[in-house]
């Protein structure tokens, strides 16, 4: 301290008002003293440190504790319906819940003999014949019944406004039916051979035939050929269009994908990946320019194409003949159908390529063919077994987040021997010994499922 300095003694903490000031006679100096008289003010324990933990947290045992309530509850703003840490559970069954019988089915990998249409309307070629299941009444028609000794229908097509279903046949044609009228509305010729494969996109129905060519036709004109695309050397058996009219996948015996924009007739994409032929082709609905494509017996593969430039941007070793891909459109995921050797369905989750459920032995033989419900959430299939079999892949949550309860019947088909040799429905209730005209298949339990998250 300097010398002459005047030492000030430190004001007082005690007292409840700052105009009332008790002076404590502390000498500063005295670094104890001065320490107790502080924290005694303060409030304070010097003989316990700040932060120091000799006291237990409450027991969980004591779940009637306010205490504990307080400290392990959730803030009133983490609820259910807001959190998305707690994700609702999804149960898909692995046995199909409904079954029609399809007798007659041709066992040929390469023909497209299934389609949903977006007014719930089913369409199947069996042999000479095409006969639309009505999903929402269960009524079954028949539609077409070719004449030709030689010929029978190889593919089969709904409209975009599912008013309309093309047909292609053996011989070469493309025939267009109004459903509603069961009437054809007009026949077009010219291919070489059999059309293996139609897609619809607007008033252009695109057809793939069995000499590699691809012929686009506008039903509107006469002259209804309006552009060939030529770059397989093989049947064509893939084809669909983008959602947006502005690009056409195609897959063929050749092994190759091509990708091809509307307005132009030479691919602007070519892809030789795959070593065997390539039926199975998907768009993605919420990607637009994703393409999936699945190889043949000898591939097995399922690649992953961006169409805008060009790149594979994925692969997955499905471990079986694929035959069809589908996209979900609530969910990031698809399924693919398989033939040799495991007849299998799977859904997987995209992009991380992890298997949310396989379906084993979906069906007795390989699985022909698929087509997706207009809301997403079943898929049919069919296989040289002759059943028809709808699974339910992608359910909707309901939005009171309870499952349905509500179970569908089984349906199958009479007697194989019907006057109307096509597809039948049996209304006995579900697990009944049978009914008249062939009862319900066997063995089809519905009780098996898997739950995911």
């Amino acid at each position: 301290m300097a010398k002459g300095s005047t030492l000030h003694r430190p004001p007082s903490f005690s007292g409840s008002s700052a105009s009332t000031h008790h002076h404590i006679p502390v000498d500063p100096l005295d670094g104890s003293a001065y320490s107790q008289e502080v924290a005694r003010a303060c409030g304070l324990d010097l003989n316990s440190r700040i932060l120091c933990f000799n006291a237990e947290a409450p027991s969980l045992d004591n779940r009637d504790s306010s205490v504990v309530r307080q400290m392990y509850s959730r803030h009133p703003s983490f609820t259910r319906s807001n959190s998305n840490l707690l994700l609702k559970k999804r149960t898909i069954l692995t046995s199909p819940e409904r079954i029609l019988d399809a007798p007659s089915l041709v066992d040929d990998y390469y023909l497209n003999l299934l389609s949903w249409s977006c007014m719930n309307q089913l369409a199947i070629g069996l042999d000479k014949s095409v006969f639309v299941w009505n999903a929402d009444s269960g009524h079954v028609e028949s539609l077409v019944t070719l004449k030709g000794n030689l010929d029978s229908v190889t593919s089969v097509s709904w409209a975009y406004d599912g008013a309309s279903l093309a047909v292609g046949t053996f011989e070469g044609d493309v025939q267009v039916w109004d459903v509603e009228t069961k009437t054809k509305l007009r026949t077009m010729s010219g291919h070489a051979a059999r059309v293996g494969v139609l897609a619809w996109d607007k008033q252009i129905v695109s057809s793939g035939c069995r000499d590699g060519s691809i012929w686009n036709h506008d039903v509107r004109v006469h002259n209804h050929k309006v552009t060939e695309l030529s770059n397989h050397t093989n049947e064509v058996c893939g084809l669909t269009w983008r959602s947006d009219g502005l690009q056409l996948a195609s897959g063929a015996n050749d092994n190759i994908v091509n990708i091809w924009d509307a307005r132009s007739a030479v691919p602007k994409y070519t892809k030789t990946n795959h070593t065997a032929a390539v039926k199975a082709l998907a768009w993605c609905p919420w990607q637009l320019n994703l393409l999936a494509s699945g190889g043949g017996t000898y591939d097995k593969q399922i690649h992953f194409w961006n169409s805008t430039t060009g790149a594979r941007v994925n692969t997955l070793n499905a471990g079986s003949q694929v035959t069809s891909i589908i996209w979900a459109k609530e969910y990031k995921e698809f399924m693919s159908s398989h033939g040799y050797p495991n007849n299998n369905l799977s859904v997987y989750s995209y992009p991380s390529m992890s298997k949310v459920v396989d379906i084993p032995a979906a069906h007795d033989s390989r699985v022909l063919h698929s087509a997706v419900s207009p809301d997403g959430q079943t898929v049919a299939t069919v296989a040289n077994d002759e059943n028809l079999k709808f699974w339910k892949l992608f359910e909707k949550q309901p939005k009171d987040g309870k499952g349905s309860s509500k179970r569908t019947k089984l349906l199958s088909s009479g007697s194989a021997g019907s006057s109307s040799g096509g597809l039948l429905e049996d209304d006995g209730d579900c697990g009944g010994d049978g009914g008249t005209g062939g009862g319900f298949l066997s063995g089809k339990s519905i009780s098996s499922m898997t739950r995911i998250r």
